[in-house]
């Protein structure tokens, strides 16, 4: 794990992280650290969320995004700067520009959503909408920078990205100097690899676990094979860490400093959402809730105090309501079936009235009389129901098969 080596010294130093985290005074929030009574229960040792959920534009991009742009020569500036993002990215390098009187112009794929398109214009940046997919919006995006002479910012492979991204690892340690694990999500390793360098230049003994989605985790493959590799097609409703090739710079950071990288699946990111809505009341997106879906899949493998870092809140309104009902049925809360009964009068009410005894919340009912799959005197009821837990789920359905229903699905 040494990085002392003239062989293996990291393009980016705690001096770095220091000049950056002074540059950033006045400009980024010190962010707060909140306690998790549920989790600290989970784990058997306190655990603390650092709050990058509530820095300014939403996330800990403008961090980044503010050093590199503050670090451009003045030619540079007055060429302006370009970049491609989903989100947060781009909101951070559109507020960054904006406080550095920068023009700045940021591509966005088509789909991005329209809250993030919003926001990306209302801190200041020509906004640009290219390509269905990120890959498609990041080729523009360079095209433009050649064609223009703009600087290309990049989101996560350079050393003033990752010096910046590194604040967030020196506020942890004045804020809870006792912390023994740090867990945060990877997406290109910008983040991950900024609070390894700060912290373990600091504080050696302090583990660092990185997160990634099982559906986007080109990490576990690239440590292996010792150089970063391409994931294909990287799927997760995790938008902020979907990054299906390592940054060269973070990469080398975090194969010597961070101790382990984890994967988290869809089922238990939908969980970890739900939680930090419910029992911290933090609005959290899907990848800022990676380091809690990492405790909660197996608490026991983390050495307390615990710092999980919440790094993003922007989360579009449209996924947000998806993924609390895909959390809830993670969690047996929501159940969704379908059965067939005889059409008659009263025969729906009588149904309902099945579902009352065992006390099942209907959220939603879909009634289809006409199908060629139905007989004559056939009915198909879908039906969406809160309830109260797995068991509660067995409980439904054993009710509505002992009252005479055929159970679809």
């Amino acid at each position: 794990m040494s990085y002392r080596t003239a062989d293996s010294l990291p393009p980016v130093t705690l001096d770095d992280v220091r000049g950056a985290q002074k540059m950033l005074t006045g400009v980024a929030r010190v962010t707060a650290m909140e306690g998790s009574r549920h989790l600290s229960q989970l784990v058997g040792a306190p655990v603390h969320f650092k709050c990058e959920n509530l820095q300014r534009t939403g996330s800990f991009k403008l961090r980044g995004a503010y050093v590199r742009i503050a670090g451009l020569l003045p030619e540079e500036r007055a060429a302006g700067v370009v970049a491609a993002s989903a989100g947060n990215h781009a909101q951070g390098v559109a507020l960054a520009s904006s406080l550095l009187g920068v023009r700045s112009t940021v591509f966005m794929p088509k789909g991005a959503p329209l809250p993030k398109i919003s926001a990306t214009r209302d801190y200041g940046a020509e906004v640009r909408l290219h390509g269905q997919v990120v890959d498609e919006t990041l080729a523009a995006a360079q095209e433009y920078a050649a064609e223009t002479g703009a600087v290309f910012i990049h989101p996560f492979d350079h050393p003033d990205i990752i010096a910046g991204q590194g604040t967030v690892g020196l506020e942890i340690l004045e804020q809870c100097p006792e912390v023994r694990t740090i867990v945060v999500g990877i997406g290109g390793g910008g983040l991950a690899a900024g609070i390894a360098m700060a912290v373990k230049t600091l504080r050696p003994d302090v583990r660092i676990v990185g997160v990634q989605a099982a559906g986007a985790a080109a990490y576990p493959p690239s440590l292996a094979a010792g150089h970063p590799v391409a994931v294909d097609n990287p799927a997760t409703m995790a938008d902020g860490i979907r990054v299906g090739r390592p940054g060269d710079v973070p990469f080398r950071i975090i194969g010597d400093l961070v101790d382990e990288v984890r994967t988290v699946s869809e089922d238990e990111l939908a969980t970890a959402l739900l939680l930090c809505l419910e029992r911290a009341k933090l609005v959290v997106e899907p990848a800022g809730a990676s380091p809690v879906a990492a405790l909660l899949s197996e608490p026991d493998a983390f050495e307390g105090p615990v710092v999980a870092v919440l790094s993003g809140g922007n989360v579009d309104p449209v996924l947000l309501q998806r993924v609390l009902r895909h959390g809830m049925a993670a969690q047996g809360r929501y159940l969704a079936v379908r059965l067939r009964l005889t059409d008659r009068p009263g025969a729906l009410a009588t149904l309902l009235g099945v579902l009352s005894v065992v006390d099942a919340n209907v959220l939603d009912v879909s009634h289809v009389r006409t199908d060629p799959r139905l007989g004559l005197t056939e009915a198909e009821v879908e039906l969406h129901l809160e309830t109260k837990g797995t068991a509660h789920c067995v409980e439904v359905g054993q009710a509505l098969r002992e009252a005479g229903y055929t159970v679809i699905g």
